[in-house]
């Protein structure tokens, strides 16, 4: 099988091989275990490899290097413009050669390569719909112009696009679908942690620290909690243009004693910090499967989290995480709740373990090979 992979993600190169961002190319090595041949079509940026990122596995990789598109701005947009025949030429060079098509969407890149495989009918492909599906949600037009066209049984065809969530879609190119952190052999017994109000209650923020992921309601959620007298720690995880901001913030208000602020983290690393930690704090804007979130539930860490793409299925409505409204006071209020209840926070923590432990690398690849075999 020659398979073929489009995708906006940005790669990097090591010691003749190529890799990205960690929990990607872990997913994508998982499909390479049942190809023969593998092509990706991507940009690559001149940088090393960072502590989230990791490389490709596959014996016959080959990489066809293309601009980032970006349009943005006036001078981005105007190269983007340029680069755009090339950019069409291979996606369909690599379509001619591939026995089996493998979007990542969306994205500008997807955008591209989900009207080039219109001319590809026959041939088998899929789609990683890696965002938030939700049609009654906002999102840019180009992300909506991609869900028209993909999930058009005219226009794209021989297609399974793997959505997050099941959103009771009329299409039968949609397939509800999810994605997974860890092994089978990985579901280890873990102790749930005790709860009260007399003991230290450790926050978690794990994601990039920009606005898109609000980090900073999870740095005012332990400020809160201290003002009313709580014990409480928070380690923050990941990097991003707000960690200076955040700093200045937790050094004018006199936070330094209770917030770690870690940098970015191999995933392996975050463990850890899952195991010992009571509560996520993640109030992202946009998801899709946000990993973060099943990661926290794998190890007993209750995740209060927005309602966001499929998060509320995932949160079982409220039976094993917390959804609430992006506010510091809403989110103290209801870890506050749970100090004073550590039976029900503990019967919540237990049933997310319960669910989150479904989803491991093993059932993925189940799945996965009943994709490329067109089982599904």
């Amino acid at each position: 099988m020659r398979f073929l992979i489009v995708s906006a993600v940005i790669h990097k190169k090591s010691e003749n091989k190529y890799g990205g961002y960690t929990p990607y190319v872990r997913e994508m090595n998982i499909w390479f275990k049942h190809v023969d041949e593998v092509r990706i079509i991507a940009p690559l940026s001149p940088e090393s490899l960072d502590p989230l990122e990791t490389l490709y596995s596959h014996p016959k990789l080959t990489f066809v290097k293309v601009p980032a598109l970006d349009f943005t701005g006036v001078t981005t947009a105007f190269k983007s413009l340029l680069a755009l025949p090339v950019i069409l030429f291979r996606i369909f060079q690599g379509m001619v050669w591939a026995n089996h098509i493998h979007l990542r969407c969306p994205a500008n890149l997807g955008l591209l390569a989900a009207f080039v495989q219109i001319f590809f009918p026959r041939k088998p492909k899929t789609v990683k719909y890696a965002n938030n599906w939700d049609r009654a949600s906002n999102q840019a037009k180009s992300y909506r112009v991609q869900q028209a066209i993909l999930s058009s049984e005219f226009w794209t065809r021989n297609t399974k696009i793997l959505v997050y969530g099941d959103w009771n879609e009329k299409s039968r190119n949609i397939l509800p679908f999810f994605t997974a952190s860890y092994s089978k052999k990985m579901r280890i017994p873990v102790e749930v942690r005790t709860i009260s109000k007399d003991t230290e209650i450790r926050l978690l923020f794990v994601g990039t620290v920009t606005p898109n992921k609000r980090p900073m309601i999870a740095v005012k959620t332990l400020e809160t909690l201290r003002e009313r007298g709580f014990g409480v720690r928070l380690d923050l995880i990941g990097g991003g243009f707000q960690t200076e901001e955040i700093r200045e913030y937790i050094a004018s208000n006199k936070l330094e004693s209770c917030v770690s602020i870690l940098g970015k983290m191999n995933p392996d690393e975050v463990i850890e910090y899952f195991k010992r930690s009571h509560f996520l704090v993640f109030m992202s804007m946009s998801e899709g499967w946000p990993k973060v979130i099943a990661e926290a539930m794998w190890w007993g860490c209750l995740p209060v989290t927005t309602d966001v793409s499929c998060v509320r299925q995932m949160a079982g409505n409220g039976s094993r995480g917390v959804v609430v409204k992006p506010d510091s006071g809403i989110v103290a209020n209801v870890i506050e709740q749970l100090l004073e209840a550590p039976e029900q926070y503990a019967s919540i923590c237990k049933e997310a373990m319960t669910w989150a432990r479904q989803y491991h690398f093993e059932r993925f690849e189940e799945e996965i090979v009943k994709l490329l075999k067109n089982e599904i």
